[in-house]
Parts: C-alpha cells; sequence; structure tokens
C-alpha cells in the first residue's frame, strides 16, 4: 500500500497521516474536524456563489463539487488501508501463537520425555506382573469337566510357579493366589480321582452282575429242557408199557414192528425235544445279542458325546489361553470365546 504523506491535501482537508490516522478513526467521532473544515469551505463557497450564466462559474461549481469527491476519496483511502492492515494483523498473531504453543510443547515433551518412558515401562511392568497373577489363579479356574491327570497337571504347574523378590509388589498377592490355588488343585484332585474310583468300582459291580444274570439264565434254560425231555420221556416210556401190556398176546412180528416204532418215536421225540431246546437257546442268544449291542450302542453315544466335551472344551481352552498370551484379561478372553463358541459373533467360529 502506498502511504500518504502528513502535508497531503484535497485544497479543502489535510488527509491524516496513516501514522496518526488510527487514532482518528478509533476517536468517537474523530472526523469530525474534516468534517467541519469541508463543511466551513463549503458554506463559504455558497455564501458568495458563483453564476451559473457563465462558463467559469459553472466550472466553479464542478470544481468544488470534485474537491468534495476527493475530500472522501481520499480520507476513506486511509481508513481502507488501515482495515486491510488490521485484517492482517490476526493472521500475525496466530501464526506467532502458534510458533510459540509448538515451540513449548516440544520443550515440555523433551523435558517429560525420560517422565513418560519411565510411566510407560511402569504400566507395562504391572500388566506383564497382572497378567502372571491372573493366569496362576486361572490354574485353579473351570475345574469341573477335568480328569484326575489333567488336574495333576496343573497342581504340578502351580507348585512349580516360583514366587520370589521378582514379582516385586506383586509378591505377596502371588503367594495367596498360589495357595489359593494349590489348596484348590489338591482338594479337586482328590475328589476326582474318589470319583473315579467310585465309577471304576460302579462299572465292575455291573458287569459282575450282567455276567451272574447271564449265567442263571443259561442255566434256568437248561434245567427247563432237560427237565421237560425228562418228563417226555417217562410219559412216552409208561405209554410203552402200557402198550406191551395190552399187546402181549399180539404175533412177535407185530411186536418187533411196534419195537421198531417205539424206538423211532423216541428219537423222534428226542429230536424234537432238542430242537425245541435248541430254539429257546437261540431265541435267547437273539434277545440277549440284542441287549448287549443296545447297550454298546448307548455307551458309545454317551462316550462320544463326553469325548466331543471334554474336546470342545480343551479346544476353547486353548483358545482363551492364545486370547490371554495375546495380552487380552482372562475375563474379556473366556467371555470372547463363549460367545464365539454359541455362534453369537457373525462370521467368527472355532475349528473343534
Amino acid at each position: 500500500m502506498t502511504a500518504v504523506a502528513e502535508k497531503e491535501s484535497t485544497e479543502l482537508v489535510t488527509v491524516p497521516a496513516k501514522e496518526t490516522a488510527l487514532e482518528v478513526f478509533k476517536a468517537e467521532q474523530g472526523l469530525d474536524p474534516y468534517l467541519q473544515s469541508i463543511r466551513g469551505e463549503v458554506d463559504k463557497f455558497l455564501s458568495e456563489p458563483p453564476t451559473l450564466e457563465t462558463v467559469t462559474g459553472r466550472k466553479s461549481y464542478a470544481s468544488m463539487a470534485h474537491k468534495i469527491a476527493r475530500s472522501k476519496t481520499a480520507i476513506d483511502n486511509v481508513g481502507k488501508e488501515l482495515v486491510s492492515d488490521l485484517k492482517e494483523l490476526p493472521k500475525k498473531i496466530d501464526a506467532e501463537r502458534k510458533r510459540w504453543r509448538d515451540t513449548l510443547d516440544e520443550w515440555k515433551d523433551e523435558v517429560r520425555g525420560p517422565l513418560t518412558q519411565w510411566e510407560e515401562a511402569e504400566e507395562a511392568r504391572k500388566a506383564r506382573h497382572g497378567q502372571a497373577v491372573d493366569l496362576l489363579r486361572w490354574t485353579a479356574a473351570e475345574l469341573d469337566d477335568l480328569g484326575s491327570e489333567e488336574l495333576k497337571e496343573r497342581l504340578v504347574k502351580a507348585e512349580a510357579t516360583k514366587i520370589d523378590e521378582s514379582w516385586e509388589e506383586y509378591e505377596a498377592e502371588a503367594h495367596r493366589v498360589k495357595e489359593v490355588a494349590v489348596t484348590t488343585l489338591r482338594v479337586a484332585v482328590e475328589k476326582r480321582e474318589q470319583y473315579e474310583a467310585e465309577q471304576a468300582e460302579l462299572e465292575r459291580l455291573r458287569q459282575e452282575q450282567a455276567a451272574r444274570e447271564q449265567k442263571e439264565r443259561e442255566e434256568r434254560i437248561a434245567r427247563e429242557a432237560e427237565e421237560r425231555a425228562r418228563r417226555e420221556a417217562e410219559q412216552a416210556a409208561q405209554a410203552e408199557r402200557d402198550a406191551v401190556a395190552r399187546r402181549e398176546a399180539e404175533a412177535k412180528a407185530a411186536a418187533e414192528q411196534r419195537e421198531r416204532e417205539h424206538q423211532e418215536a423216541i428219537e423222534r421225540q428226542r429230536r424234537e425235544a432238542e430242537a425245541e431246546r435248541q430254539r429257546i437257546e437261540d431265541e435267547h442268544r437273539r434277545r440277549e445279542e440284542a441287549r448287549l449291542s443296545e447297550e454298546r450302542r448307548l455307551q458309545e453315544e454317551a462316550e462320544k458325546r463326553q469325548a466331543d466335551k471334554e474336546h470342545r472344551g480343551r479346544v476353547n481352552r486353548a483358545a482363551m489361553q492364545a486370547m490371554i498370551d495375546a495380552g487380552i484379561p482372562p475375563e474379556c478372553a473366556k467371555q470372547a470365546v463363549t460367545v464365539i463358541a454359541k455362534g453369537q459373533i457373525p462370521k467368527i467360529t472355532i475349528n473343534y
């Protein structure tokens, strides 16, 4: 912008210099002196107005109007320059403020850097100890579905966990958690071993009972068949004896014939009795085989369900442990595995 000189004049008024113009415009009605100066010239001109009848007179009117217009533009331009400068001033102030803030932020970060690094390392150290305590606590959690061998493995792992000054301020808590975990696992191992022993004894008793019942059924069938054959033989013999008594007078040939028929009848009855006994035994065997087959099928299904349950449990625990190892808190890892296993998370599954 072109500075306005202190001495610049529009013939009607002297334009204020740029260095002092701001005070003029800031003051209440600060342009009044300039307006009064121009008004004085206007009143002086109008008090003895030129004649309009001559060219010179008419030019005087135009010249005065032009001077007033020049005065208006000159002072207005000074104000415009001031406004332009003032618009640039906030930008300069904001830029310097930003440089101030950025510089001091850098110095602040520089000074606080060691403390920040120490705080981050402290948080990581506490998280590491906390995760170790949670992992020790987890060894004694969710024990209901575990067998005695797996419980013993957890107990050995808990007992082998070394608690010393390396645990720092977590040492006391780690001792308490370890003591609770070891006690809980020992009780769980004892109960599980007792339960498994009871189940084994029940299975042994069931097998012995089934063997006794099978033997009793076979012996009963044999006795019944033998008794039936004996009665039938006695009845046949008695009938034969009665027939012999009635036919004593018959001829030798007829007697021999009857004897042959008698022997054939005995043999036939024996075969029929044997066939009946065999049929009963076959029927019994088929029923027994069907029963045993059904029992085996039910047992196999139960074992498959149990195996699948244990397998899913192991897979879920492995997944949860992997999440914990990756830094996820145990409760969050457990909740994540639960909702995924239930199919509540779209497009995420656990492969069993």
